[in-house]
């Protein structure tokens, strides 16, 4: 069975496998040499991933002291994942250790510096869909506290998504779909928690499509709760305001939807027990149906779910739905006596701002008042105001939405458009203008050198466009663009210079320290999968800037030096002559800045991250 799961999720997560009957993906098979359980960096890239997601899922339902040592757990495999340095997966993790500190009581504090690192590291390598998660679940973190810093982190992933996005290559188009609609969720998460509700559903209804076509169990049973829950509240606000007929048909919907829950459910990675429902075990699930038929039938199943239930979220659906069941049933007292208790266990809690009002309201619906009939009429009077007002407030939170969501996208726009100018259309790599800019301003620049400067061409690759076609050819050209990019520093630039060539700016590095990184670019594209590269390896001259070499004579000895890696059978890297001493140059008193490879220690090369 755990063969099974990590084929799934090689498979890029189509189709998750059940856990009932089988192997959670934290029981490993022994190795059959040594009898233990493989070790962290024994796994793939593929288990990292599927077990940070089971992990995620499972964190929800556990103690405070289980979700501390599933955060820990989190924390080690992000840690592998930074050693590897494929960015998509440290991305992806970075990702799983913020939202599992926000599920853990305590932790949720210490997912800030998680998200500034996850922005920064989406933002260079270029991962839109998941910089923008990232924003989501920085509104996520900040709801309580900061709703309109909230509301703003929210337009700005909407707005990233408004862009034309196009699937990333490296992952396929089946595990895009479903990063997009993860991000989707968690945006829609946030409005949810802000009363948005009408905004959270078009994005809900955006990451369904994404779902329809490539998701498996989990993720159908994720997004079909996450739906119920938005449905709730947004029935219980609408209550609020007296449209009772709407509220009772979303009600009707969302227990529609909680009884789609129970088949994906039960193949999905949420904890179970044994063969019960998912209404017996998922609070927001079990109140759907409540609330769509109040009665006692409901009464022991709500009671149970509320003793486990520890967020506030779940804490104010599952107290309303048991009162109006307890309601119904003509126990009015215990009612009030459910809906106290959680008021008084809430405090001062504000991560449910809407919700939390839903409570309150419902309690003073079934207290009463003290005064008698005018008290009563007066009471039901301020009441009423004070829900318009906040109906009035909701109604400017929404347009408030949509003009920083249209500002946000104007000002991407903008930037595009100046981007565009200094950007390849096909790889999205700087291109020709861009990089003559930048190697002006480094050659004049002493504090960045020494540099090198390296020359990339493909080989083979004319033999892509003459046997499958120029599309094919364009699809290669990206995965290797975005290959070198991933496999460089972050201060190296990539740039396109024309065809299948390229040109790398290494700057403060030394002529040995600058092939050493080079060489991992070759290896890099050396071990694409044949789907992606057609087979094409990399031929790289480079050379370190002399000093008073023009940009044009360096650009020159490096094409030099890559037909000598040509010549060589390709697949390499040639290194021009390094600088001569000053009788022999005639560039006066210099320091031959390649002498000796480990002269900057400090500058060394790290592994990509």
């Amino acid at each position: 069975m755990v063969q099974v799961r990590i084929l799934a999720a090689e498979l890029g997560a189509h189709d998750d496998p059940g856990r009932e009957g089988g192997t959670p993906l934290s029981e490993e098979l022994p190795d059959p040499q040594h009898g233990r359980p493989p070790a962290l960096d024994e796994k793939s890239d593929a288990w990292l991933v599927g077990r940070a997601q089971e992990l995620l899922a499972i964190t929800q339902s556990v103690d405070r002291h289980d979700q501390g040592r599933h955060v820990d757990e989190v924390d080690k495999m992000l840690a592998e994942a930074k050693h590897r340095g494929e960015p998509r997966m440290v991305a992806q993790l970075l990702r799983y250790a913020v939202a599992v500190r926000l599920q853990t009581a305590g932790r949720a504090s210490t997912a800030e510096p998680l998200l500034d690192e996850m922005l920064a590291h989406t933002r260079r390598h270029g991962l839109v869909v998941l910089q923008a998660d990232a924003h989501a679940l920085r509104g996520r973190l900040l709801v309580s506290g900061a709703e309109d810093v909230a509301l703003s982190e929210a337009a700005i992933a909407l707005a990233m998504l408004d862009d034309d996005l196009s699937p990333d290559y490296m992952i396929g188009r089946r595990k895009w779909d479903l990063l997009l609609a993860s991000t989707l969720m968690d945006i829609g998460l946030v409005l949810t928690q802000l009363g948005v509700y009408e905004e959270a559903d078009q994005v809900m209804a955006r990451a369904a499509k994404c779902i329809r076509d490539s998701a498996g169990p989990h993720h159908i049973a994720t997004h079909l709760t996450n739906r119920t829950r938005l449905l709730l509240g947004w029935a219980l606000r609408l209550e609020r305001i007296g449209k009772l007929d709407e509220a009772a048909e979303r009600f009707g919907t969302a227990a529609a939807i909680a009884a789609a829950v129970e088949a994906p459910f039960r193949e999905s990675l949420y904890p179970r027990d044994g063969d019960r429902p998912a209404a017996d075990l998922l609070p927001v699930i079990a109140s759907a149906h409540a609330f769509a038929d109040p009665s006692l039938s409901h009464v022991s199943r709500l009671r149970n779910l509320l003793r486990l239930a520890h967020y506030p979220r779940e804490l104010i659906i599952l107290a309303v739905a048991l009162s109006r069941c307890l309601e119904r049933s003509g126990h009015v007292d215990e009612a009030l006596d459910v809906l106290d208790a959680v008021r008084a266990q809430l405090g001062d809690d504000g991560s449910e701002p809407t919700l939390r009002v839903c409570l309150l309201r419902e309690f003073a619906r079934l207290s009463g008042p003290d005064g008698g009939q005018r008290t009563n009429v007066a009471l039901q009077s301020y009441a009423s105001e004070l829900e318009t007002q906040l109906w009035e407030l909701r109604e400017t939170r929404i347009a408030t939405l949509r003009m920083r969501r249209e500002h946000e996208r104007l000002a991407r726009e903008h930037g595009a458009i100046a981007r565009q100018a200094l950007q390849d259309p096909l790889t999205g790599l700087p291109n020709r203008r861009a990089l003559d800019e930048r190697l002006q301003a480094l050659a004049a620049s002493p504090g960045y050198h020494p540099l090198a400067v390296a020359l990339v061409d493909l080989d083979g690759f004319k033999a892509v466009n003459d046997q499958f076609s120029h599309a094919e050819g364009d699809n290669v050209l990206r995965v290797v663009a975005s290959t070198l990019r991933d496999a460089l520093r972050g201060d190296d630039m990539v740039a396109r210079y024309g065809g299948d060539e390229f040109v790398v700016l290494l700057p403060g590095a030394t002529l040995p320290a600058a092939e050493l990184a080079l060489r991992r670019t070759c290896d890099a594209v050396a071990r694409l999968p044949p789907t992606l590269s057609h087979g094409v390896t990399l031929s790289i001259g480079v050379v370190s800037l002399r000093p008073q070499e023009t940009v044009a004579r360096a650009l020159s000895r490096a094409d030099a030096a890559m037909y000598e890696a040509k010549r060589d059978g390709g697949n390499g890297i040639a290194a021009g002559a390094p600088v001569m001493d000053a009788s022999a140059t005639g560039y006066g008193s210099v320091v031959d800045p390649v002498a000796d490879p480990v002269a900057d220690p400090g500058r060394a090369l790290p592994e990509a991250t």
